[in-house]
């Protein structure tokens, strides 16, 4: 945890310091290029999140391991914050560039299902009172789930959308320029360890809620056998 907390601030300091003043203005897109640096990110680790949430939930479901379910169950409220800062950011990037804030564009929307998708996992978790039914109930649904992601990746490819393609990841290699690139692959890792320190708390804090809910259940079950045998 301390490790990973001081890589993430000084990352960050970094990828900020770069985006914000040594990055150039696109020259199609101004200013508001720089938006990307907290965009895609955010939407990287909303897909990434979703992924390890569904694996976790596989683990948890096959092989009924404890640590998995709460895995699963600490993933949906990170990646459902991740997913609306890529939703936010991404519809304040659009209005300059597409002159409104919202189009029903496929990317955006297997986006906007994916929060869906988070929310239903912890809402399904919540509604049900035996938290072992609601841990199952969520951990299908984020299986099931697993097929938008691909729907999210390759959508600017199959279908006609307003949403630019890939420019990254791409068989002939990136299309944005180094001085672009180096500050969004730092802003990235950056993310990916803020996920995983926030991630990390967010285990131990559950497992710490655990066992203070087992020893009260331990306490009661023990003052109850006392008043038993007093009586």
């Amino acid at each position: 945890m301390p490790w990973t907390a001081v890589a993430t601030a000084v990352l960050f300091v970094i990828g900020l310091a770069l985006s914000l003043q040594t990055s150039p203005a696109d020259y199609q897109q101004g200013e508001a290029v720089r938006i990307m640096y907290i965009h895609v990110p955010a939407a990287w680790i909303a897909m990434a999140a979703y992924a390890v949430m569904a694996g976790a939930s596989l683990v948890a479901l096959v092989w009924r391991h404890t640590l998995a379910d709460v895995a699963a169950e600490v993933t949906a409220p990170l990646g459902a914050v991740f997913t609306a800062i890529a939703l936010t950011t991404g519809m304040l990037w659009g209005k300059p560039m597409w002159g409104t804030y919202w189009v029903w564009d496929a990317r955006l929307t297997s986006v906007l299902v994916l929060f869906f998708l988070y929310l239903g996992a912890i809402a399904i978790r919540e509604a049900h009172e035996d938290r072992a039914r609601g841990g199952r109930a969520a951990q299908i649904l984020a299986l099931l789930g697993v097929v938008n992601l691909p729907i999210i990746k390759f959508s600017v490819d199959w279908w006609n959308t307003l949403h630019q393609g890939e420019s990254i990841f791409r068989a002939s290699g990136p299309t944005i320029a180094a001085s672009m690139l180096w500050p969004l692959g730092i802003m990235a890792l950056a993310y990916t360890l803020l996920f995983a320190m926030l991630m990390m708390l967010r285990i131990r804090t559950m497992i710490f809620r655990q066992q203070v809910r087992a020893a009260s259940a331990r306490r009661a079950s023990t003052s109850e056998l006392h008043e038993a045998a007093h009586a």
